[in-house]
């Protein structure tokens, strides 16, 4: 007697798989689509200085990497291109990168220096002087 079992289907789960793990090709702007992307930073205090240490790999610290100042607000930001080639999968990042700081004083006009290093670029920012809050007297004026 011939076996009367339905046939058996193909699943295609390994084909899923591999196609999510090959980056998502074909379907473009998927994810990761953002024009600008966070720098991931850590900031110490030592109490005379903060340290912003930016992980920013594959820059060129001249062309690609800027520093603004404003107040009590440091900004970072960078951009790295992309090469032409035909990539198969890349997990790079590319575009433009922005990261904002405020701290909690204003950063002084001669202040802040940075250096780049094995991908990661650190930004030191000295304390302002502190100011000694004497106590003053304000004279009152008869209004008239």
């Amino acid at each position: 007697m011939a076996e009367t079992s339905p046939a058996r289907r193909r699943s295609g789960l390994p084909e899923l798989m591999e196609w999510l793990g090959s980056g998502f090709p074909d379907w473009p702007g998927a994810w990761g689509a953002r024009e600008s992307h966070v720098i991931p930073i850590e900031v110490t205090d030592d109490g005379e200085r903060y340290v912003l240490r930016a992980e920013l790999p594959g820059m060129d610290p001249e062309k690609d990497i800027e520093i603004t100042v404003e107040g009590d607000t440091l900004t970072v930001r960078a951009e790295h291109t992309e090469t032409k080639e035909d990539k198969r999968h890349s997990e790079f990042r590319y575009g433009s990168f922005q990261r904002s700081v405020r701290l909690p004083f204003p950063i002084p006009e001669d202040g802040p220096a940075a250096e780049y290093r094995d991908g990661i670029l650190t930004v030191t920012v000295p304390r302002a002087a502190r100011e000694e809050r004497a106590t003053r007297t304000v004279q009152v004026r008869r209004a008239g």
